[in-house]
């Protein structure tokens, strides 16, 4: 792909170099760097949540003694709800502005982090996630779209979309080293309350920096189609996660039948829309589709050791919530380090190569992890995770650039929000399913005589229970619970390394042929 697509028709000569001047000054203009300074601030912000809720579902769990399937529904529900209103709210930015949601998200976003921290039941905390993932549907789309509109040099915005790609990356390493100083000092609400100064800076700061931009001829925004997609989302992906953990059972058939049909209807209805809440053309284009798809994949397959790791280095390996968190650095470090390059790496080599290559060397890293026990020392677990990060920085950044680059600038919140949405809704899957692979690997460990139900829930439950049992009976739970836990994780594990793997094969045909663009 040789130039950025243009939205309409081709200016008469006049115009064109009018508008090339505007162009050329806004590639020159300084406050671009400032204003992605704004922009990662947002992702940082999102990245953080995640990565806090991880480190501190121990001590949820503890406090709040929910079920396992309720623990389950803490970590995904969030993505259940912004994989369902990512395409509407990049939409609706597109329409109304993308500043103006984006900094309204950001709002919005800090004052619900407040009810995470202070919930006071499992149900309360489901609530808090699900009004999050509201909040947060609006803040990744604009950021991307942003980049798209505000960088109109191909190598700078190549740079820009790293860097982007990169800070999620930090979030990942800068939240469980901060969560896990605060969990050692405060109560686990503390990790959500990290949220407030972020937002306000970004707040702040976005207020003068920000520019605005929106579609010109938007239309209205459909709210039927608003409706479908979010039924549509939900439906699924609840149905996925039912007919993990409890087979195919009527209520799983049912969700899952009402969902495919809510698509269907919202496909349909953007294909009959003068101006349709996602334009569906854009996925005729091979690249774009396969960008998406890589993407979606790629979450779902390592999304079983991003949700039980920090479980893992806690109750399995005895680890506090700080050393937890520095265990998982050399993942972030290895993301920073790949977003940071992958630009150029993709133009050097080709697309398909740097995906592809990141690809399989995630995938070979979690084949590696699926031979974790009680005992395995750091060298194994820290060199896996420094390749995971390097792999999915490659690829997450080049597939980011790729659907960027394949659409109009005045349709970039909607693109965005499709990459995103393949993102969560990979995150979501990925928890229902390997997540369910987990639990029920451990569920039916052998337990001594006299362990009570909830050991059987979960892992933090297990280590209460065994607080209030003799050290003998304690200390043959834990073992027991421990090993079945594991057991799980590496299952889960070698499910993800047979994912990533397929990904990657299939990312090497879909992507062929792909090229980043270059400056003219």
């Amino acid at each position: 792909m040789t130039s950025t697509l243009q939205h309409g028709g081709a200016p008469c000569s006049s115009e064109a170099e009018s508008l090339g001047d505007t162009e050329s000054q806004a590639e020159k203009r300084p406050g671009r760097w400032l204003a992605l300074c704004v922009l990662v601030l947002a992702v940082l912000l999102v990245a953080v949540d995640a990565t806090v809720l991880g480190l501190a579902t121990p001590y949820i769990s503890e406090d709040l003694k929910p079920s396992g399937t309720q623990l389950l529904w803490i970590g995904d529900v969030y993505s259940f709800v912004i994989a369902g209103l990512l395409v509407s709210m990049g939409s609706l930015g597109d329409r109304i502005g993308r500043k103006r949601i984006l900094l309204g998200g950001a709002t919005v976003f800090g004052a619900i982090s407040v009810l995470n921290a202070y919930a006071q039941s499992p149900e309360t905390m489901i609530l808090a996630r699900a009004l999050l993932g509201v909040a947060g549907a609006t803040l990744m789309p604009a950021t991307l779209a942003l980049i798209r509109n505000i960088f109109h040099d191909p190598r700078e915005r190549s740079l820009a979309v790293g860097i982007w790609g990169a800070t999620a990356s930090a979030g990942t390493a800068v939240g469980p080293i901060v969560g896990g100083l605060l969990l050692e000092h405060f109560w686990w609400g503390s990790v959500f309350l990290i949220n407030l100064p972020v937002m306000a800076v970004l707040v702040l700061v976005g207020v003068r920096t920000l520019p605005e931009s929106h579609d010109p001829d938007p239309g209205p925004w459909d709210l039927p189609s608003v409706a479908l997609s979010l039924v549509g989302m939900i439906g699924a992906v609840y149905a996925v996660k039912e007919a993990a953990a409890h087979g195919f059972t009527w209520p799983a058939v049912g969700t899952g039948l009402l969902g495919a049909a809510a698509l269907l209807g919202f496909v349909r209805r953007q294909l009959t829309l003068p101006v349709p809440l996602l334009d569906m053309r854009l996925f005729r284009r091979r690249g774009f589709s396969g960008a998406v798809l890589a993407d979606l994949l790629t979450v779902l397959g390592m999304s079983g050791l991003v949700f039980f790791l920090s479980q893992y280095l806690q109750l399995v390996q005895g680890r506090r919530p700080f050393e937890a968190g520095l265990a998982e650095l050399p993942a972030a470090l290895g993301a920073v380090a790949a977003g940071l390059v992958a630009g150029a790496a993709a133009r050097r080599f080709s697309v398909r190569a740097v995906v592809s290559g990141g690809l399989a060397a995630v995938g070979l890293a979690l084949a590696a992890l699926t031979l974790l026990d009680r005992t395995t020392g750091y060298s194994l677990i820290g060199t896996a995770l420094l390749v995971v990060g390097v792999g999915a920085g490659l690829s997450f950044t080049v597939t980011a650039d790729v659907i960027l680059a394949g659409v109009p600038k005045d349709q970039a919140g909607a693109a965005s929000a499709v990459s995103e949405t393949a993102y969560e809704l990979g995150a979501a899957l990925g928890i229902a399913l390997l997540g369910s692979i987990v639990t029920g690997t451990y569920r039916d460990f052998p337990a001594p005589p006299g362990t009570p139900a909830e050991a059987h829930a979960s892992l933090g439950g297990a280590v209460e229970a065994a607080a209030n049992l003799p050290p003998t009976t304690a200390q043959a739970l834990l073992t027991s619970a421990r090993e079945a836990f594991v057991e799980g994780l590496r299952w889960a594990t070698g499910a993800g390394a047979v994912i990533l793997l397929a990904t990657a094969v299939a990312a090497w045909f879909l992507l062929r042929g792909q090229r980043l663009e270059s400056a003219s």
